[in-house]
């Protein structure tokens, strides 16, 4: 079904600035359906403890692989470590592992779970007919589905607080909120979108929900714990045609960034989700007039770098506290980043790519300096407005809130080399 190409096919001239291929999984399909819709893999994801890799690979199949993709069988050899697939019947365009667990012992609230699940893993994937597929990867089995999404479900995710809860964003201009320990039975409609929801995040904290509207030009906050709207972040002012398409939260839950673009550039926002400042924008302009999206951003383990994955360069990497892109790919006529998932390491980024491929690239694993750690630690339970109250010096202040970043970074990136 799939064939994996080794590290010695990456690209032999590559500079030390460059990512590094590892290995990429293809398909194998008949010569009828390569390039014709349906093969595209829309999302991947890696499991919380970086053990497995899931891969919509098109056609409504989802793979799922042990990762890293030599590995055997470890201690607990009750444990299947073989390749799992699963037949969705509707093509999928979004998926997540889950759950997440909590990050310190204080943020874990009293499980739910039903004692059948608690040595499960769980994977929901999301339908071009709306319906939410719910897996245990472990067995291969489909436990149950969720109903009530009226159109695609675009994105799926789960809180990082160790709970069965699950938020997908879909076309029908919603987002719900399912509880799995109720089997869905309990539901949250989130409504206010004016068209399709692109891309959905949740704060660290599990406090907000993030949202972007691919074009309503909304990108909204919801709270997570009265499931109300708190604000639109984007004002709407710029008259030029123009889409969204992701959203995700720096680990420390200080930052959101959001992904747009037009017929002449794309852009990567990052705001203060507590104050709806924008704090700085990475503005790529394009030298020949025609739409090159910008599909999907995630920001690294360490929050210090940001994936980035487009219709031109499979991936591309830019560190906000400094003034440029600091790694990137090849510009690549016919295989166009979809999607992009961080190893909860660090260190490795898989794209999705529009030929129903996936390619695994190796990155910096940046070390933050004990000034970032500090200001991570401190970020991921004390809010900008409580910071600005502190009798702190205004370079502190401002190093604490990312007032610190360089606000407007342009790059001629995309025409800088010949397309290959």
């Amino acid at each position: 079904m799939t064939t994996c190409s080794p590290e010695n096919d990456a690209e032999p001239q590559r500079s030390a600035s460059d990512p590094a291929l590892i290995l990429e999984l293809k398909t194998r399909r008949p010569p009828s359906l390569m390039g014709r819709a349906g093969c595209e893999t829309w999302s991947v994801d890696f499991s919380p403890d970086g053990a497995w890799f899931a891969w919509s690979m098109g056609h409504g199949m989802v793979w799922v692989v042990a990762w890293p993709l030599d590995s055997e069988d470890g201690e607990n050899r009750e444990t299947d470590r073989g390749d799992k697939s699963f037949s969705c019947g509707h093509p999928v365009w979004g998926l997540a592992f889950g759950p997440r667990p909590p990050k310190s012992a204080a943020e874990a609230q009293p499980a739910k779970t039903p004692s059948k699940w608690n040595d499960s893993l769980l994977l929901a994937t999301g339908l071009e007919n709306g319906v939410i597929k719910i897996w245990n990867v472990l067995t291969g089995c489909a436990l149950f589905d969720l109903h009530g999404h009226e159109g695609v479900v675009r994105d799926l995710v789960f809180p990082q607080n160790g709970t069965l809860t699950l938020i997908s964003s879909s076309r029908d201009k919603t987002l719900r909120i399912w509880d799995l320990a109720e089997k869905g039975k309990k539901v949250q409609v989130l409504s206010g979108h004016k068209d399709w929801v692109s891309c959905c995040a949740v704060s660290p904290d599990c406090s907000m929900v993030a949202s972007v509207g691919r074009f309503d030009r909304m990108v909204c906050l919801w709270s997570l714990r009265s499931y109300t709207f708190i604000r639109n972040l984007n004002g709407g002012t710029q008259k030029t045609l123009y889409f969204l398409s992701s959203c995700d939260f720096s680990p420390d839950g200080a930052l959101l960034a959001t992904a747009a673009f037009s017929y002449s550039s794309w852009w990567i926002s990052l705001w203060d989700p507590y104050t709806a400042e924008q704090l700085a924008t990475l503005v790529d302009y394009f030298e020949d007039y025609g739409q090159k999206q910008i599909s999907a951003i995630q920001f690294s383990p360490s929050g210090l770098q940001l994936a980035i994955a487009t219709d031109y360069r499979v991936l591309q990497i830019w560190e906000p506290e400094k003034k440029s892109i600091v790694m990137q790919t090849k510009v690549e006529r016919d295989s166009n980043g979809l999607c992009c998932s961080y190893h909860p390491d660090g260190g490795v980024v898989a794209i999705g790519t529009r030929d129903g491929h996936v390619r695994f690239w190796r990155v910096p694993s940046t070390v933050p300096s004990l000034r970032q750690l500090c200001r991570s630690i401190l970020r991921h339970s004390v809010s900008t407005h409580q910071i600005e109250a502190l009798p702190l010096p205004k370079e502190i202040s401002k190093y604490l809130t990312y007032r610190n970043i360089p606000v407007d970074i342009k790059t001629s990136c995309s025409s800088s080399e010949e397309e290959i």
